[in-house]
Parts: C-alpha cells; structure tokens; sequence
C-alpha cells in the first residue's frame, strides 16, 4: 500500500506533506521546476513506506492510503502515478 494526494490539494499545494516526508517521495517540491505549473502534489508509490507522516500533517485532509481513495476521486491512484511515469523521477 502507498499513499496517494487527491484532487482536494488542486489548488492548495501547503507542501507541508513534503517536509514530514522521510523518504523525500513526494514532488514537485516548492524548490524544484514545476512546481508552479503543476495543479497539485504527487506522492510517488514505488517510493512511499506508508509512514503515515503525510497523511497527519496534511491540512486538507488530501492524503490517503490507495485503497481507501474517495469514490468521488476514482482516477487519484493513477494520477499520482503517471506523473512520475512522466516526469521521470
């Protein structure tokens, strides 16, 4: 299991999640290219440990594990998903 970042962080990017985050998976960072451009943050599930740290600090409860995604937000697991496969990282 992986966390994933839903569609209720369009718009809010806090980056909070990013700065509890042990392992560094979740991108774009405020420092890196792109993070004005993309609409939300994206936690990347090859790299995810499911530490739970994200999930508790973010504000607008946009975090959660990819099996209990909201069924209003049906494509967040993939979401998060390509945009490493696109990006790369």
């Amino acid at each position: 299991m992986a966390y994933v970042i839903n569609q209720s962080c369009i718009g809010t990017k806090d980056a909070s999640c990013v700065e509890v985050c042990p392992v560094d998976c979740i991108h774009p960072t405020p420092n890196e290219p792109g993070f004005d451009e993309t609409d939300q943050l994206y936690i990347n599930p090859e790299e995810c440990i499911d530490c739970d740290a994200c999930f508790e600090q973010c504000p607008v409860n946009a975090i959660t594990p990819d099996d209990l995604v909201p069924e209003k937000w049906p494509d967040a697991v993939e979401r998060n998903a390509a945009f490493f496969q696109q990006t790369g990282r």
